[in-house]
This record gives C-alpha cells, sequence and structure tokens, in this order.
C-alpha cells in the first residue's frame, strides 16, 4: 500500500488527471441519469383478470379463481395468492419474494395460467396477466373538458392525443379516463320479432354465424398458386343491415327490417371529472427507467401542438403533474446537500485554514460525482433516496480526508516539505482511514440486504453511502495527497501551536492552557479513576435505557412527514344507480372544491361492490393533489381536518381521507385479518371486532369487507314446466339478456380504433326494467309464451365480492387513527383485547398491513445491527489483533443507541422502524471511527514510547486526536443538523421551509445520526481513554493483591508439588 501512496505523490500529474476524468465521467453520468421523484422498484407482483360475463361470485369462485389457484400454488417462489370473485370476474393478485426473477416469475404464470385455461368455463375470456410496478401510477394527467362538446367529439379528440403521445419512447402508456366504450347496439323492435315470429336465439345465431374468419385455404391448379378469400368478418356497422333472418317464397327478411344498428356507448357506470368539470383524461404512464421530468415536457410539447387545432369549446389542461414536484423535491434536496456543505466546510476552514480546508472540501464533490458515475452505470435512478443517502454521507466521507491533511499539517508545521509530510501522512494513516471506512461499509452492508419490498425501497440509501465512501477513501488516499504534495502549505503563525505539538507529543499535555489542557487534565483524572469513570458512563446509558423504555412515546412505521396528496373515499351502502352515486358524490365535491389550498381534484364514481383491497362499498374517489407549501399558508394535514369537518355532518355516506406520503405506502395503519374456512364464522366476529373498535378512543375510518346489504333478483326455471312449452334455460338466459346489458354476438374493429368493439343485440330503452321481466316472452314452437308461465321471479341478498388468501376466505378490518394518535398503541390495545375474548378455534385473526410490516421492519434491524456489529468486531480484531481494544471500540455503539434513545425522549418524537432503525444501524459504522482513530494512536504512541506510564500515554492520545476528532464529529452533526430541526435550508433557491415535505419525512433519521453522534462523541472523548487505564490498573490492582496474599508463590508451590506427585503416582501404577 505504501507503493500506492508513493506512485501517487510522486507522479502528481498521473493523479491529478485520473482525478479529472473521474469528474468528467461524473458530469456526464449527471446529465444522463434519470430523474424521478420515488426510486423505481420492480415489484413482484402479478395480476391475473378473468372475464366471465354474467357469472356471479360464487360460480366465479368455484369455476374461475380455484382452478387458478391450484395452478399457482405449484409456482416456485409464490408466497402468497390473494383472489377476488365477484360479479362478471374473478381476479388474482400473486406476490413472490421480493427477490425473486421477475422475467422468471413472469414465465411461470404465464405457463400455470395457460395449464388452468383447460378447467375454465369456455365463455370465459383471455385470462390478461398484467405485471404492476411502481412507474404504473400516471406521472402526468391530461383533461379534455367542454360540457357542451359531444361526447363523441370528445372521445375522439382524447383517441387522436392519446395515439399521439403513446409514439414518445419515453411513455410506457398512455390510458383513457372517464371514457364510455364503445359499442355496436342493434336494437330490435320486439313487436316486429314477433310479427315475422323470429326468436331471440335464431336472430343471435344467425349474426354469430355471419361475422366469422373463414379460412378458405388456397388452390394450386399446377399452373399457379391462388388463394382463396371469403369475406365474411363486420367491418363496419352497414355490413349488418342485409343480413337474412328469414325467407319466405320470394321475400327475404333482413336485420334492417326488424332492428337499428347505431354506434354508441355503454351504458355509463361511472362518471369522471376534474375540478367539477366532465372531462375525459389522458394518463401518462412513463416506462421504468425514464427520465420523469424529460417525459413530462414532450408529453407537453405535443399537447400544445395539438391544442391550435382543438374546437373553441374544448379546453385542455394538466393535473397530477409528477414533474414540478420531483423537481422541487430533487431541488430542494440539491439545495439541503449545498447547505450541508457550505456548514461543513465553515467548520473545516476555521479549524484547518484556508488552505488545508480547500484541500479537505474537494473531496465532497469528487466523492458524490464518483458515487454519480457508479449509481448510473448499476442502472439507479437519480431519486431522493439517493439524493438523501448522499446527504447523509456528506458529513462522514471527509473523515478520511481530515485525518489525513490533519497530519500532514502537523508534519508541515514540525519542518517536513509538503510532498513528505502528505506521503507519510497517507502512510501513516491508511489502515486507521482503511478500517474507519470499513466498518462504515460494514454497518450499511446488511442494510442493502433488507428483504422485501420495502428492502427494495430502502436499499436505494446504503447502495448510495456504499458508492460516496468508496469515492471518499479513493480521495482520502490517493488524490488527495496528491493535490497536497502540490498545493498543501501550513498555515502561518503557528509557532505557538508547533510548541503546543511539541509538548502533545513529547512532553506532559495537562501542561497546557486552553481547551487541549483543560481536556487533558480531564483525561488524567479520569484515567487515574478507570472504575469509577466505566460505572458512571454504564450508569448513564442504563438510564437512557430505563428512561425511554418507561417514558418513550412509542413507534411509528416511517414518517410522519407532511402530505402533499390526499385520496378520499364516499362510501355508501345500498342498490343505487350510477346517477344516484353521482349525485351523492357531487354533494361532497362541491365542499371539497371550497376549501383552501387544494390545487386540483380528480373525481371518479363506481358502482358499489367488486374487487378491492379496501372496502366494498366505496362509491367515490377524489384524488387531491395540495397546492405547493410556499403557496398556501396552512399545513397539508390542517387541509385534510378541515374536509373531514366540513363533511362530518353529510348523512346517508361517510368520507374517508387517506393523506399519501411518500416511502413505502401500506394503506391504513391498522388492518386485521380474519381467515376460516367456514364463512359462517368471521362475519359474526368481524361484527364483534367492528363494535369494540368503534368504542376505542382515537380510531376513526373503520371500515371491513363484510357483504354489502342489498337486493337481487334471482329467476328460478322451473325446467319441466319449461318443457312442455318447448323452452329451457338458455333460451330464458338470452331473452332476459335481452332486457339488460344484450347479448354480445362478437366484436368488429372500426377504423381509428386500438381496441375491438363489442356487437350487442337489446331491446329498445323502453322495453327494458324490472317490470319487463314479468311481461317477457320467448318464442317456441308452440308460439309466443310468457316466462312467467315458468320462471319464478324473487328477491335474495346479494354477495357482492368472495375474497380469498392463499384458498382461505378472508375477511378484514382496516382503521386509521386520529391526529397526534400513534397507531402501535392501538394496535397493542386491540391486541390485548382480542386476548380477553373467546373466538372458535377454527378461525385465525392476525394484524396485517403497516403493522406486519413494522415487525418485519424491527425484526430485520435487530438481525442487521448484530450482523453489523459482528463484521465491524472481525475488522477490529484483524486491525488490531485485541479482543479487549475491539470491544472497547464497539462500546461506543452502545453509547449511540443510547444518544438516539435521549434524543427521541428529549423531542416527545416516537421510534421510526424504518428510519430511526436505519440511523441506529448506520451510527454503528459512524461512531466506531473516533475510536479506531484514538485506540490507533495510542497504540502508535506505546510502540515509541514503550517506558511512559499509561496516564502519560492516555492524555498524549487525547491530547494530539482532540481536534481531528471534533471535527469529524462536528461535520457529520451540522450536515445534518437542519434537517434534524425540520428545517429545509436551501442555499440555491434562498428559501428556508420549517416543516417541509421533504425535511419533515427525514427527521427520524437524521435526528437519530444527530442525537446518537454527539452524545456517543462526549463519551467517546472520555470514557474511552479512560478505559484504555483499566488493563493497567487491573494489573497494579493484581501486583498488591500478590504482594499481600503472596498468590504467585503459593501458585508456584502448588505447581511444584504437581509436578513432583503427579510422576511418581504414575511410577506406582506401573
Amino acid at each position: 500500500m505504501n507503493a500506492l501512496v508513493d506512485a501517487a505523490v510522486n507522479r502528481t500529474r498521473t493523479t491529478l488527471l485520473l482525478m479529472l476524468m473521474v469528474i468528467i465521467a461524473g458530469i456526464y453520468s449527471l446529465q444522463a441519469i434519470s430523474v424521478e421523484g420515488d426510486p423505481y422498484i420492480q415489484v413482484p407482483f402479478f395480476q391475473i383478470q378473468l372475464y366471465n360475463e354474467g357469472i356471479s361470485p360464487e360460480d366465479a369462485e368455484r369455476l374461475l379463481v380455484m382452478p387458478m389457484e391450484i395452478e399457482l400454488r405449484s409456482v416456485e417462489g409464490v408466497e402468497e395468492i390473494t383472489s377476488y370473485a365477484t360479479e362478471n370476474f374473478g381476479m388474482l393478485l400473486v406476490e413472490f419474494d421480493a427477490d425473486h426473477n421477475i422475467t422468471e416469475a413472469l414465465i411461470d404464470i404465464r405457463e400455470a395460467v395457460d395449464r388452468a385455461k383447460a378447467e375454465l368455463p369456455s365463455s370465459t375470456e383471455e385470462p390478461i396477466i398484467h405485471e404492476e410496478s411502481t412507474s404504473d401510477y400516471p406521472i402526468l394527467q391530461i383533461n379534455l373538458v367542454g360540457d357542451e362538446v359531444p361526447e363523441r367529439t370528445l372521445y375522439s379528440l382524447a383517441l387522436d392525443l392519446r395515439n399521439e403521445i403513446e409514439a414518445i419512447p419515453e411513455v410506457m402508456e398512455a390510458e383513457l379516463q372517464g371514457h364510455r366504450e364503445e359499442v355496436l347496439e342493434i336494437i330490435i323492435d320486439p313487436i316486429a320479432l314477433e310479427s315475422y315470429e323470429i326468436s331471440g336465439e335464431k336472430l343471435i345465431s344467425t349474426l354469430a354465424r355471419n361475422n366469422r374468419l373463414v379460412p378458405a385455404g388456397s388452390i394450386d391448379t399446377g399452373e399457379g398458386r391462388f388463394s382463396v378469400k371469403v369475406p365474411s368478418v363486420i367491418e363496419e356497422a352497414n355490413d349488418i343491415f342485409d343480413l337474412p333472418l328469414k325467407t319466405s317464397n320470394d321475400a327475404v327478411i333482413t336485420v334492417k327490417d326488424i332492428a337499428t344498428i347505431r354506434r354508441a356507448f355503454k351504458d355509463r357506470t361511472s362518471y369522471a371529472r376534474v375540478n367539477g368539470q366532465r372531462t375525459i383524461s389522458i394518463n401518462v404512464i412513463k416506462r421504468g427507467n425514464a427520465n420523469i421530468i424529460k417525459t413530462v415536457a414532450k408529453a407537453k410539447a405535443i399537447v400544445e401542438k395539438y391544442r391550435a387545432n382543438l374546437p373553441g369549446k374544448v379546453q385542455v389542461f394538466y393535473s397530477q403533474d409528477k414533474a414540478p414536484f420531483a423537481e422541487t423535491q430533487v431541488r430542494e434536496l440539491q439545495g439541503n446537500i449545498l447547505t450541508a456543505l457550505a456548514l461543513v466546510m465553515v467548520i473545516v476552514v476555521a479549524a484547518m485554514g484556508l488552505r488545508s480546508g480547500l484541500i479537505v472540501g474537494l473531496g465532497i464533490p469528487v466523492s458524490l460525482i464518483f458515487a454519480v458515475t457508479i449509481l448510473h452505470q448499476i442502472g439507479y435512478t437519480y431519486n431522493f433516496m439517493v439524493m438523501f443517502g448522499m446527504l447523509l454521507a456528506l458529513g462522514m466521507l471527509i473523515d478520511g480526508a481530515i485525518v489525513v491533511t490533519e497530519y500532514a499539517d502537523r508534519r508541515m508545521i514540525e519542518g517536513a516539505n509538503r510532498r513528505n509530510a502528505y506521503a507519510e501522512a497517507a502512510k501513516r494513516m491508511f489502515w486507521p482511514v482503511v478500517a474507519s471506512v470499513a466498518t462504515t461499509l460494514a454497518a450499511f452492508l446488511p442494510l442493502m440486504l433488507w428483504p422485501g419490498i420495502v428492502g427494495k425501497f430502502m436499499r436505494y440509501l446504503p447502495v448510495t453511502v456504499f458508492t460516496v465512501l468508496l469515492g471518499s477513501l479513493l480521495y482520502a488516499l490517493v488524490f488527495g495527497p496528491a493535490i497536497g504534495a502540490v498545493f498543501g502549505k501550513a498555515a502561518n503563525g503557528q509557532d505557538q501551536f508547533r510548541r503546543d505539538l511539541d509538548v502533545m507529543e513529547n512532553g506532559d499535555p495537562r501542561t497546557l492552557a486552553g481547551i487541549t489542557g483543560w481536556y487533558a487534565r480531564l483525561l488524567g483524572w479520569c484515567s487515574h479513576h478507570a472504575w469509577l469513570t466505566m460505572t458512571l458512563t454504564i450508569s448513564i446509558l442504563v438510564g437512557s435505557f430505563f428512561a425511554y423504555s418507561n417514558f418513550g412515546k412509542g413507534a411509528i412505521f416511517f414518517s410522519d412527514s407532511e402530505p402533499q396528496f390526499g385520496l378520499l373515499r364516499v362510501k355508501a351502502q345500498g342498490n343505487m344507480s350510477a346517477y344516484e352515486i353521482n349525485e351523492l358524490v357531487s354533494e361532497v365535491e362541491d365542499i371539497v372544491i371550497e376549501v383552501e389550498g387544494i390545487k386540483d381534484i380528480n373525481l371518479h364514481t363506481m358502482i358499489p361492490g367488486g374487487p378491492s383491497r379496501g372496502a366494498s362499498d366505496r362509491i367515490g374517489m377524489m384524488y387531491l393533489e395540495l397546492l405547493p407549501e410556499t403557496q398556501r399558508t396552512i399545513k397539508g394535514s390542517e387541509i385534510f381536518e378541515n374536509i373531514r369537518e366540513k363533511t362530518r355532518d353529510l348523512s346517508g355516506f361517510t368520507v374517508e381521507i387517506e393523506e399519501m406520503q411518500d416511502g413505502p405506502r401500506q394503506g391504513k395503519p391498522i388492518e386485521v385479518q380474519f381467515s376460516s374456512f367456514d364463512r359462517d364464522l368471521m362475519e359474526p366476529a368481524v361484527a364483534r371486532v367492528v363494535a369494540h373498535m368503534e368504542t376505542i378512543e382515537g380510531l376513526r375510518d373503520i371500515a371491513d369487507t363484510r357483504a354489502l346489504p342489498g337486493l337481487e333478483w334471482k329467476l328460478s326455471v322451473d325446467r319441466a314446466q319449461a318443457a312442455l312449452y318447448g323452452a329451457d334455460v338458455t333460451s330464458v338466459g338470452f331473452a332476459v339478456q335481452l332486457i339488460t346489458n344484450g347479448v354480445k354476438i362478437g366484436e368488429y374493429r372500426p377504423d381509428r380504433s386500438d381496441d375491438a368493439v363489442d356487437i350487442r343485440v337489446r331491446y329498445p330503452e323502453e322495453k327494458r326494467g324490472i317490470s319487463a321481466l314479468d311481461q317477457l316472452k320467448i318464442l317456441t314452437s308452440q308460439g309466443l309464451v310468457p316466462i312467467s308461465n315458468f320462471v319464478t321471479r324473487e328477491a335474495a341478498n346479494n354477495i357482492d365480492t368472495i375474497q380469498r388468501v392463499d384458498g382461505k376466505p378472508v375477511e378484514y378490518i382496516r382503521a386509521g387513527v386520529e391526529a397526534e394518535v400513534l397507531a402501535d398503541d392501538k394496535v397493542k390495545e386491540l391486541r390485548a383485547w382480542l386476548k380477553t375474548q373467546q373466538f372458535d378455534p377454527r378461525l385465525n385473526i392476525d394484524f396485517r398491513g403497516a403493522d406486519e410490516e413494522q415487525q418485519e421492519s424491527q425484526q430485520f434491524t435487530m438481525i442487521a445491527f448484530s450482523l453489523s456489529l459482528l463484521l465491524m468486531f472481525v475488522l477490529l480484531v484483524t486491525q488490531f489483533n485485541s479482543l479487549y481494544q475491539a470491544l472497547l471500540i464497539l462500546f461506543a455503539v452502545v453509547m449511540s443507541t443510547a444518544g438516539v434513545l435521549l434524543g427521541l425522549l428529549i423531542t416527545d418524537r416516537p421510534f421510526s422502524s424504518l428510519l430511526t432503525g436505519i440511523g441506529i444501524v448506520a451510527l454503528a459504522g459512524i461512531v466506531v471511527n473516533n475510536n479506531i482513530v484514538l485506540i490507533d494512536t495510542f497504540n502508535n504512541i506505546r510502540k515509541r514510547n514503550p517506558g511512559l506510564d499509561y496516564v502519560t500515554l492516555i492524555t498524549r492520545t487525547g491530547a494530539q486526536r482532540l481536534r481531528p476528532v471534533l471535527l469529524t464529529t462536528l461535520t457529520t452533526i451540522f450536515g445534518l443538523l437542519p434537517l434534524a430541526m425540520n428545517f429545509s435550508v436551501d442555499l440555491i433557491n434562498r428559501t428556508i421551509v420549517h416543516g417541509s415535505q421533504m425535511s419533515g419525512m427525514w427527521v427520524p433519521l437524521s435526528q437519530a445520526i444527530v442525537s446518537g453522534m454527539a452524545f456517543a462523541a462526549l463519551l467517546t472523548l472520555v470514557a474511552t481513554p479512560a478505559m484504555l487505564a483499566l488493563p493497567y490498573q487491573s494489573l497494579e490492582s493484581f501486583e498488591r493483591l500478590d504482594t499481600k496474599l503472596k498468590i504467585r508463590a503459593r501458585f508456584s508451590a502448588l505447581s511444584h508439588r504437581i509436578d513432583t506427585v503427579i510422576p511418581a503416582l504414575l511410577r506406582r501404577g506401573d
């Protein structure tokens, strides 16, 4: 390693050119790397949709879901299968192990679905497999509004614009929202049908047989080969008019004689509005690693070009634009990085002088640029997790450069030339610096192995720190010494410091004046009273842990930062039409529009029921985007509380609001799962637990997944009686479909359509409805027969959705908590109540969602913490070849953990399972660095002065290392101090914001590192040197005890007797 340092210092031109290459590569990578708000994560979730029109939830479970579950269970790597069976279709969500190969998983899923297709009903449409991803959420919503514009015109304009946007390479999909699907309707006249005596079955059969692709083949005549074509596929609506239905004598009855044909839209089941205006929206979804800012800019360029050709009454505007938010987030974090850089440089320059401070400070941009280069090469995006990793590493990355430069300054003050001084400093501090960086990386290494989706999300942080610290190691030992060899210079006016330095190295530092002398005298006292110092230190640590265990505020999963987005749900029960639902949701919309601080409101109504990870009684959802923090005077949480207050007294329905924050999304914080193969056990248990939860103070928005109270009409066919009339269940089914949604007879693909359009046969609107069921007639061999002759109509309770997890029926209760209430406390309260209750042993009750993730995160944090300590212990034993010194260095980890808990008590903040836990693990690698430098210096002084007493050894060690230890500690603390205080200080944009979303999100992690680092540094400077005296004092105590009790002499005599007696006994035995 000395050869590497010599080469770097002696061939400075080559070294500096290599550094220049690193900088150029970093600048290129910074321009090329994709920028986005959230990290891009490949989520191991797959969604399988199975459509079968008209199927009931019970039949969907038995015929669609169960065959698919059987095949999917055999797929390797599947962790959980969640399935939903509802009217018209079934859906399965397949979750793999987070680290499973996504490509292989998709292949396995397709093969399993292909095997299961043989078991599905023939009327089931082709299964749809969708791979879920974090990039599936739209980055931009383009809204076309025009209340006086025909729906067909608005739809055509949106379709054209969508096709243009989908041509952008970075756009994966541009999906329409708020439109109705097209349909080709054949409206038959029931009276004409009866007069011509044409049955519904005959009509449907004729239409279906005349819309088929006929593969006629080809003819080979020996002199040529010709293909034969039989055009039979419907290509436009007019192709249907002349299809013959019946002939009599010389007359032919065609479709146009009994029906009218029109290209229309399906019956409306939902409404969509943006800011109160009816809209058809285009949701732009980018590809995985595409740059969000550039992608949005390209999409907007196309829209602006298209705007000039829009009709006068059509307006287009944007909502849900993630680019400004991502850009602001990136810019704000970059500004905070610059702020931290300025704070760090002020401290370094003030302590080391301008020239040495610049040599140290130059390591910051070089290390960060080096990290960007590596991150770009491994396919990472430039997101807020990466930038916070850089901010976290900012205070640590110059620790090595400080230690090397500070030692070189000392040598130059003593008279060495700069080349020799920096070469000697790099060689002398090579292994301490390597050991310090290695222990820090050892602490972060287990975090890179974090399992699950949360682990994939958080992995960006340790990987970023890893790359930054590798760059800092390269700078501290190679580039920094080379720069110092060219530009380094000891500060002027250092005569007094040179004399003090001589005392520190060759005399008694306790004779010095100032802080160094005071500190040396304190160390001298602590070294003389090492056992008392250790007892006081341990008492302080035990007291800290005891105080937190009794007065700690509790735990949260991620962070409680201010929200920028929210999701409002409107819930109601009953058999309501789409129009009635729209009227109810409009009442809430009118209230929300008047609330101050909201930028955009995206509304979407829906029919209650259907597969949902939330409650099935949702009738409307509003996606709320707040104004930027700089444009409003009220906090996001206060805005949402204001909405809750204004909608609290509405009758007939309830309103829930979920604050959407950055980080892993887990839905409502409290989620209770009930599972049993006996469904009759679940509903009473759910009702019982819901009743109790409603009495728990602090809970709100309690929802469950029990079947909604509603009615369905059941038509029971008397098969024997129907047979007397020449009818059967199929003919009844066709007749009923004519007065409901219509009978689908096929599809056709018109021009300018990406999807096939259904062809449906149905009665006119005035002939449809509940009353039409009693008047419905079918044509049989005995003429027209009312179906009421053999069909009984009765009302029954309906089942909207059946949900299963791993083949077992389940129900859920989900709840939120009020402001200033910790979900963890309410979960503990609910757990305690459940333990006092008696439930059927066949019923399982588990806590899922955020609580499950929180427990898993805490378990992994403990494992990562233990593994980090083990790795660091191995490295330290290798470095110092001493178990005691390695344990003494790791004692700083206990100090830092106590400091974190004290910080939480002082600030009255909860423990974040994710961020505070990561802070403790990260601190394990950071705080040991000071101890490594202290003990390495102690060993070096002891080696050079073998006859020196231990008190002088310890005071010299502390005096020499006081400045670099304080510098490295202060640079780390000041780099994160603004965020720890919940301030976003942005020097680039010259803004200071307290409680911003960005700063609030990182408070737990920043605060953990600041408080843990400060507390551990204070104890490290006193306790660690004092504990170095323990072996000497223990030996002295033993010597005094031996002098008094003559222990060694007695052991020597005993040993002599044993040596004499044992051979004699052996001889006697022979």
